[in-house]
């Protein structure tokens, strides 16, 4: 099969991906093998392509937000048949006994594995999952419009639940991309007012129509105080300028799996009052679970562009330079 390989991870303007041929692969015992319909193109991708997040398999092929239907699976799966729609997400695997998995907090298990980064992923004619990490996906939404919702909606609801926003309270998103754009619809479902800070006139313009309250300048300050914030923007740069718009004992939610370095803090000025720093990792399948339903729920729609997967490098580099508000997706046509 044809599928896009991280042979050598450096800038995407240079090089970052490569067409290749690999095997198609063979699902484990308690794996399915996907035919690969749609991918959706997360930041998370292209942190993998360059090299900033560190290499966990050689030549990995990248891409977690899978649409596919089943091809066939392993000896000890059950109730999967073949052609059955599925999701692939981020989160591919994880021991399901330590401490952390038995407590609920599977996506803080030591052992967890990652689509895209530990196993193969979806920029490819096929890939792999356990049947007890494949999503059942509703009929109801096309391949393209669900595969952004398979980790830029699921990471954008937990990173929602991390920053703790009272009922009907102020929330600001500090960058607006695949993920917060679809954050920002159940946010708004829910009753808050929020505010976008992001660099991107298109993305700004993109939140005014989806109902933001306002929409500015990554490094501008709020018209109001903010209950809660998300930092969707891999800018450390920015942690300071939304703790700052934080009011008393508001709390700050950060995102991403790689962010830049956070300059120094001032205590006076950026935490105190009770102000609260979380950071997001990964997400269970109980918040994906969560997630899928309350977009079928509020009608949560992604904004998407598509692109043929043969040309992903391209949609990566386009990612990269903020030339699409909402999100991209790949058609399979390897």
């Amino acid at each position: 099969m044809r599928a896009w390989s991280v042979v050598t991870p450096g800038p995407v303007e240079d090089r970052g991906l490569e067409l290749v041929g690999k095997p198609v692969p063979v699902p484990r015992d308690d794996e399915l093998l996907v035919q690969v319909r749609a991918c959706g193109v997360c930041r998370t991708d292209l942190h993998v392509a360059e090299g900033d997040l560190p290499v966990h398999r050689a030549g990995v092929t990248p891409g977690h937000e899978v649409v596919g239907v089943v091809a066939g699976f392993g000896t000890e799966v059950d109730g999967f048949t073949v052609g059955d729609r599925v999701g692939v997400a981020w989160l591919r695997r994880t021991d399901g006994t330590c401490a952390y998995c038995v407590r609920g907090a599977e996506n803080l298990c030591p052992a967890s594995r990652y689509t895209g980064w530990d196993a193969d992923g979806g920029y490819a004619e096929y890939t792999t999952v356990p049947a007890d990490f494949a999503y059942r996906l509703p009929g109801a939404l096309d391949d393209v419009a669900i595969a952004p919702l398979l980790c830029a909606g699921i990471i954008g609801y937990r990173a929602l639940r991390r920053a703790a926003l009272p009922p009907g309270g102020r929330l600001g998103l500090y960058g607006f991309g695949g993920s917060a754009h679809l954050c920002a619809q159940v946010a708004l479902a829910e009753g808050a007012t929020v505010h976008v800070l992001t660099r991107g006139e298109a993305a700004r313009q993109l939140a005014l129509e989806l109902g933001a309250a306002s929409a500015q300048d990554a490094y501008a300050m709020p018209p109001e105080p903010l209950d809660s914030a998300i930092l969707f923007a891999p800018v450390g740069d920015l942690v300071p300028f939304a703790l700052r718009a934080l009011d008393r004992g508001g709390t700050l939610s950060i995102a991403g799996i790689h962010l830049s370095d956070i300059p120094p803090l001032r205590y006076e000025t950026d935490v105190f009052y009770e102000k609260q720093l979380r950071s997001v990792t990964s997400n269970t399948r109980a918040d994906g679970r969560e997630f899928l339903t309350l977009a079928a729920l509020h009608g949560v729609h992604a904004t998407t562009h598509t692109y043929p997967m043969s040309r992903a490098d391209e949609a990566l580099r386009d990612l990269k330079a903020g030339r699409f508000d909402g999100a991209a997706v790949l058609v399979n046509d390897l």
